[in-house]
């Protein structure tokens, strides 16, 4: 059975909630003219975002992390949006050096040995490019919604960063149904990896399917608490996950 099938339905007010997206994404793109960009996981919630910034023409760079140890099937995304949307995609990597180094100190392994090494693996792989991504910029997209985690509950729509930039979680208060009828409804391109239980997509050595009644992203670090459950890209200094600004 496809993600599509399992999990698109019509829901009340979706409708207003994709027109309210498109306003707040046409909203950001002209108060930051040439400074914002998405900051897509390619996973199916920023595909979406990706889709309706090309379906309207909105001025918002889109780039991504390839962090070197993700899915052949996520990369694949890279060449499908180009080819759908007819769009670059800017894609930011980690320093090579600094991998070999990270791998020859702690081993390929070193995610599952503790969560400061993880945390470091995610470091070199995800945060370290996500500061070249963000160098210039004044605001960014995310996919972030308030079902997908405990942790993600009270994500507002408009945030701000450490470094005081924008953040726009522009479907924040969509629903997994929400995504995936919006998918449905304008084909969009998504990793078939939805289709085999895996809801939250992230590097392969972290990543699994889930079973029945699992939450929404249990198939990340599983072996780890689910309060932990944050690489870094959305988690401010003191460790919260970035929850302030405009509900």
């Amino acid at each position: 059975m496809t993600a599509i099938a399992l999990y698109a339905r019509a829901t009340a007010g979706f409708d207003d909630r994709v027109a309210a997206t498109v306003q707040r994404l046409r909203d950001a793109a002209a108060a930051h003219p040439g400074t914002i960009v998405q900051s897509t996981s390619l996973g199916a919630e920023d595909m979406v975002i990706t889709d309706l910034i090309a379906r309207h023409r909105l001025p918002i760079t889109i780039a991504t992390l390839e962090t070197g140890a993700l899915h052949a099937e996520t990369v694949a995304l890279i060449d499908r949006i180009t080819e759908r949307y007819a769009l670059p995609v800017a894609v930011f990597r980690p320093q090579a050096e600094a991998v070999i180094q990270f791998v020859k100190t702690n081993g390929d392994k070193a995610m599952y040995q503790s969560l400061d090494l993880r945390k470091a693996c995610c470091g070199v792989r995800k945060m370290e490019p996500l500061s070249r991504m963000l160098a210039g910029q004044t605001a960014w997209v995310t996919g972030l919604r308030r079902e997908q985690s405990n942790a993600r509950g009270e994500v507002p729509f408009a945030d701000r960063d450490d470094a005081g930039r924008t953040k726009l979680n522009a479907i924040a208060d969509w629903s997994w149904a929400d995504v995936w009828l919006y998918i449905q409804q304008n084909d969009v391109p998504y990793n078939p990896l939805h289709d085999q239980f895996m809801p939250s997509i992230g590097c392969a050595p972290c990543t699994r399917a889930i079973a029945v009644g699992e939450p929404f992203r249990a198939g990340r670090w599983w072996w780890e608490d689910e309060s932990l459950k944050e690489c870094g890209l959305h988690v401010k200094q003191d460790g919260a996950v970035s929850m302030i600004g405009e509900k």
